[in-house]
């Protein structure tokens, strides 16, 4: 079975509203990622902070690139309030700090404006992110994400979501909790 494109994935409903994921398009949505990349608690650990063009760059790089990852705005009620990157972990440098299994689905998010944060927001919406993953491709075993150590909301928002905690690994940049959700264990997470 052939996996739905990204932007064919929902609107799924959650308990904060009817949620999509919308492909990024640089010239729509620059000016929003450029300002999200560019808040201190965002750049921090996205490491994008400066004009719009290094976000442009980071952007332009998936969209033009493989094509194993893919740029999307999360829209809650209408709003974009998110950005996610949602890639093929196994064919991701990430493979190499850890035992990656063929199809597992990675995970990058950032919630964008400060009043979505620090609310339990981030754990309803990767519960659903990780959902409708799982349920679109079909070939995925898991869902992975490797947030930094440092950064305990995140962390926090993906045991909240029924993540577990597999491991620290080590990557060029950071010292990451590698977070994994099992297809098989979904039912009791």
């Amino acid at each position: 079975m052939m996996s739905a494109p990204i932007g064919d994935w929902g609107p799924a409903r959650t308990s904060a509203g009817l949620f999509r994921l919308v492909p990024v398009r640089v010239e729509r949505d620059l000016l929003l990622l450029s300002r999200w990349m560019n808040d201190p608690a965002v750049a921090m650990f996205w490491e994008l902070a400066g004009p719009p063009a290094v976000t442009a760059d980071h952007v332009r790089s998936q969209l033009t690139g493989d094509g194993h990852s893919v740029p999307c705005l999360g829209v809650l009620d209408g709003t974009p309030m998110s950005y996610w990157e949602i890639y093929r972990a196994d064919l991701d440098p990430l493979a190499h700090h850890y035992p990656a299994r063929p199809h597992d689905t990675g995970l990058h998010v950032l919630i964008g404006a400060v009043g979505d944060r620090g609310r339990g927001l981030g754990s309803i919406l990767l519960r659903t992110v990780t959902d409708l993953a799982l349920a679109r491709r079909p070939a995925s075993p898991r869902v992975v994400a490797e947030p930094d150590l440092r950064n305990i909301p995140s962390v926090t928002a993906f045991l909240n979501a029924g993540f577990y905690f597999s491991a620290e690994v080590d990557l060029p940049t950071k010292r990451a909790a590698l977070m994994v959700r099992d297809r098989s264990l979904c039912h009791l997470m």
